[in-house]
């Protein structure tokens, strides 16, 4: 009874929309990246450098505002390099993010020892008290955002023309090569955000701490069939799962701790394997041009 109370209470709904936040964030910049026809599944890894140096940009300039612009300074050059070993030099778009994400895993494990002698987490960092808020109300407008950008303007349209026809666009006039390192920069500062908000939530960084959103961020993209607003429901579902987590370890439910831990990885398993063969990417995505 007391964890149906909780379940319905104002502040589990509460708790929902704030843990979709780095699903959103991460899902949206994926989905802008394979619009492009660049497939990214270093979305955990752009999430955990953006996690990363926020704190350690917070800790050594004392200033979290001038950390968030550092860390998205950070992103775009961490997503220029992504783009031009996957879209100029047409390396495998798979191999090269699976290699982003345990570069950037070994990096900051590395850097983390380096500058606060801890390979677990750094001190705690002074943040803006508004800013995981902020990001928030930035990832349920990006709702609207998204759907203006990618149906309604020229952008979206070359964009979106860039995953399902490059050599047809290029025909056309776009710069095709350009767009698609536009997508894959907006997945960067995108997701960089997911990171930002998770560190400003928690007031420090700490190893893992990302925790598999980016992989299932993805997976919510998969499921909303590469559209905003499918996408947005998508992550509220996993975000419902994640604070049911949450809801049942404070309870002190007779589950088993493993088990309960296990439960949004179990669902995005789960809900996958019932949309497999269901959803349709767009057509060129993580072909080489």
């Amino acid at each position: 009874m007391e964890i149906l109370s909780g379940i319905l209470s104002f502040t589990f709904l509460a708790q929902i929309f704030r843990m979709m936040t780095p699903y959103y964030l991460g899902a949206s910049g994926a989905n802008f990246s394979e619009r492009a026809g660049v497939i990214n599944i270093s979305i955990e890894g752009f999430m955990n450098m953006a996690a990363f140096s926020f704190a350690v940009f917070s800790i050594f300039t004392g200033n979290s505002i001038l950390a968030l612009v550092l860390c998205l300074i950070v992103n775009i050059i961490l997503s220029i390099v992504f783009s031009l070993f996957t879209v100029t030099l047409k390396i495998n778009q798979i191999v090269t993010g699976v290699g982003f994400n345990l570069l950037i895993a070994g990096i900051t494990k590395f850097l983390m020892v380096l500058f606060f002698s801890s390979s677990s987490n750094t001190p705690r960092i002074s943040v803006h008290p508004d800013m995981a808020f902020s990001i928030t109300l930035f990832a349920i407008a990006l709702i609207l955002i998204s759907i203006h950008l990618l149906y309604k303007t020229k952008f979206g349209l070359r964009l979106r023309s860039a995953g399902e026809n490059p050599w047809a666009a290029e025909s056309l006039g776009v710069k095709v090569m350009k767009y698609k390192y536009a997508g894959v920069i907006i997945s960067g500062l995108l997701s960089a955000l997911g990171g930002i908000w998770l560190v400003s939530s928690q007031n420090n960084y700490s190893d893992g701490m990302i925790a598999g959103r980016g992989y299932i961020a993805l997976a919510a993209m998969i499921i909303g069939k590469w559209k905003p607003l499918n996408i947005f429901f998508a992550c509220l579902m996993f975000a419902a799962f994640e604070a049911l987590e949450i809801t049942l370890q404070i309870s002190g439910a007779d589950i088993p701790t493993q088990l309960i831990q296990m439960l949004p990885y179990l669902i995005t398993i789960l809900v996958l394997i019932g949309f497999i063969g269901k959803t349709k990417p767009p057509a060129a995505d993580g072909i080489p041009y």
